[in-house]
């Protein structure tokens, strides 16, 4: 292999590694957050009539989230006199299964955690997960994999 190929090869397959990592830490360490820290909710699945969206392995869901107290006028603090509860639709973070599983039909319900600060941040429930820690694992196994072979073609060049 030529030198600057296996240059730009190595620089590539570094960076394209070490982005890969960094974005399964950002998202593992979101998902734990909002699980953590996030309002328990039930959602339902909800039909899609989009093509495109029909064939996203996550499932699109709907679920009302708190009421937010409005402030009346005059009033800075918000006396609780209008409370508003929103209805949002969003698909969970972090589920990328290859077809979406049977128990996502519509009208199923499911167990989630929302971020209360941005209700469409929505992460499945710890016991709805099925496999998220294996499919983590293979991302960041991935991700090290062509980090560890971008910095091996560079250190061959190097020589």
């Amino acid at each position: 292999m030529e030198t600057t190929t296996a240059t730009v090869s190595g620089l590539v397959l570094a960076l394209f590694g070490g982005v890969l990592l960094l974005w399964c830490a950002a998202e593992v360490r979101l998902r734990h957050r909002v699980r953590r820290l996030g309002v328990s909710a039930v959602a339902t699945v909800v039909a899609e009539s989009d093509g495109h969206g029909q064939l996203d392995s996550a499932p699109l869901l709907s679920f009302s989230v708190l009421p937010t107290v409005l402030p009346t006028i005059g009033d800075d603090k918000g006396s609780g006199a209008g409370r508003i509860a929103e209805l949002v639709l969003t698909r969970p973070r972090g589920h990328t299964p290859l077809r979406r599983p049977e128990r996502f039909t519509p009208g199923a319900s499911v167990r989630i955690c929302y971020d209360p600060d941005r209700p469409r941040r929505a992460v499945l429930a710890a016991g709805e997960v099925g496999r998220a820690a294996v499919v983590d694992l293979l991302w960041s196994a991935l991700g090290a994999a062509c980090l560890v072979a971008g910095a091996g073609l560079l250190a061959a060049v190097g020589r």
